[in-house]
């Protein structure tokens, strides 16, 4: 059965993303980019929702990646990718496909196979199968950063989400990786 995971990096206050649906919050330093380019070796299908998509397939098969971390972009365009948009027509980043059925539905069959699977970003996905408890492992790069408002990946719980810490891994700038299971 395939496992389904989520990674995202948070900030103190427990904001994904800024008041402006910014990340510029984050830092990318080179701790962050060995973690990135260990985790796309797993060959992990990567899932989006389609505000994320858009985002990443705007800048990983660009010059600006490729020239600022190459691997990571290499393994970005390889690795498969799917998209899980009511709206969208069509995804044009290579080894990408895109969903239009029912979320839970989908990620119900998909999970009956061997894949596993990773969601990058995309709060409103993650915020949706937390609630129907289709999430195995959650990843959270917590940032030394306090931003004052934004975005939580879980506003739409409504009860509680209990997990249990497996993992700790502490970065040099301050970062910790937190890795939790559902319980």
């Amino acid at each position: 059965m395939g496992k389904l995971s989520t990674f995202n990096f948070i900030s103190l206050d427990g904001y994904y993303k800024d008041a402006n649906d910014g990340i510029s919050w984050h830092p990318h330093d080179e701790e962050g980019t060995e973690l990135s380019i260990d985790s796309l070796k797993n060959k992990s299908t990567l899932l989006f929702g389609r505000k994320t998509y858009e985002m990443m397939a705007s800048f990983w098969p660009g010059k600006d990646a490729r020239t600022q971390m190459p691997e990571v972009a290499a393994g970005m365009n390889k690795a498969e990718k799917i998209v899980f948009s009511t709206t969208m027509t069509k995804a044009d980043w290579n080894n990408t496909t895109l969903i239009k059925g029912n979320l839970t539905e989908e990620i119900k069959k998909m999970k009956q196979g061997d894949k596993n699977m990773t969601i990058l970003g995309s709060g409103s996905i993650i915020s949706q199968l937390a609630k129907d408890n289709l999430i195995d492992e959650y990843l959270f790069l917590l940032d030394p950063i306090a931003i004052g408002k934004g975005t939580s990946l879980f506003n739409d719980l409504t009860e509680p989400l209990n997990l249990k810490l497996i993992t700790t891994q502490p970065f040099k700038s301050g970062a910790v990786l937190l890795t939790y299971q559902a319980c």
